[in-house]
């Protein structure tokens, strides 16, 4: 008699903004997700939002950190919210650089977009995005050099990482925590 072949049990789906972390911590996070625990781990860490609304108070916001650490690197021709950035698409805020020729020289644009998701965000989560797409302005790829600017102009920057990846589980599995 041929032997029975057994069903595969069911496995959970990861948690997608949580991928690259240790089992321990997707457990833990899993686990706090069944209990309905996120928002009260995130509220006890982060309690309020951030002031900035608006495109005019964004640009001022990322020019100060950007004139506080990366003085010399490239200007910045456009700093926006912007409303076609999904989180889905693991993108939670983009820098794009343009070269074009223009007669006998090469102009460059460099801009940083954020997703407008973030307008109803704790600070710490703001900075850390501003940070990261600052960071793009000297290293384009995520090496060791790019996390360690990451790091120097914000030296929690790892757990803020963390913390946001959080934050969109909570976003997309129970929804808003923040008005």
């Amino acid at each position: 008699m041929p032997k029975k072949i057994k069903p595969l049990a069911f496995e959970q789906p990861k948690l997608k903004y949580l991928s690259t972390y240790s089992a321990q911590i997707q457990t833990q996070v899993q686990q706090m997700l069944e209990q309905k625990k996120l928002a009260q781990y995130l509220l006890a860490k982060y309690p309020n939002t951030h002031q900035i609304s608006n495109d005019k108070a964004l640009r001022t916001y990322v020019m100060t950190l950007k004139n506080q650490y990366l003085k010399k690197s490239a200007p910045l021709s456009q700093i926006k919210f912007d409303d076609k950035i999904h989180i889905i698409n693991n993108a939670l805020g983009l820098h794009s650089y343009v070269s074009r020729v223009q007669g006998n020289k090469l102009k460059s644009k460099h801009e940083i977009r954020i997703g407008s998701i973030f307008k109803k965000a704790p600070e710490d989560f703001l900075a850390m995005i501003v940070v990261h797409e600052l960071a793009h302005l000297k290293e384009k790829e995520h090496n060791k050099a790019f996390y360690k600017l990451c790091q120097s102009m914000l030296p929690d920057y790892h757990q803020l990482e963390l913390d946001l990846r959080i934050y969109l589980t909570q976003l997309e599995e129970l929804g808003s925590i923040y008005a």
